[in-house]
């Protein structure tokens, strides 16, 4: 098992494929953007990944930004390929962002989750998160 970041220049079609494989587990039938458009100037994006025996198992990914209340990172599309969950992958994935965001220097690190994804809540917890009382809305901008 080896957890690497991902840089542009390493993105390969294949690897592109594989990860849009894993977001289609969590989010099926959305239409994502294609990785390579991710790596852009101004989307400050880091993107771990798990290779396991040469197949991308698992990912996760953080962007960040700075407003007047600090230098944040916020985490999104954390999935573990269903057929090489329970062995600690998702823990790596996000001990390795929370690795990236001490390094940058970011004073806050968020993330949303659903209730009903128990062992995800649980991970989080476990690496230090905590509930914020909060909500978040949202407007579809692409519904427009």
């Amino acid at each position: 098992m080896e957890i690497k970041l991902l840089k542009p220049k390493e993105l390969t079609s294949e690897t592109q494929d594989q990860l849009m494989g894993l977001l289609d587990q969590i989010s099926p039938g959305k239409i994502p953007l294609m990785t390579m458009k991710l790596f852009d100037q101004q989307n400050p994006l880091t993107l771990v990944y798990c290779l396991l025996e040469g197949q991308v198992v698992g990912m996760a990914s953080m962007c960040t930004y700075k407003v007047h209340s600090g230098y944040k990172g916020w985490i999104e599309d954390v999935v573990v390929d269903h057929r090489a969950r329970g062995r600690g992958i998702g823990r790596k994935l996000m001990e390795k962002l929370i690795e990236v965001s001490r390094e940058k220097g970011l004073s806050r690190l968020l993330l949303f989750t659903e209730d009903h994804r128990k062992a995800a809540v649980h991970l989080y917890k476990d690496l230090g998160f905590q509930f914020k009382d909060s909500q978040i809305y949202q407007i579809r901008m692409d519904q427009q």
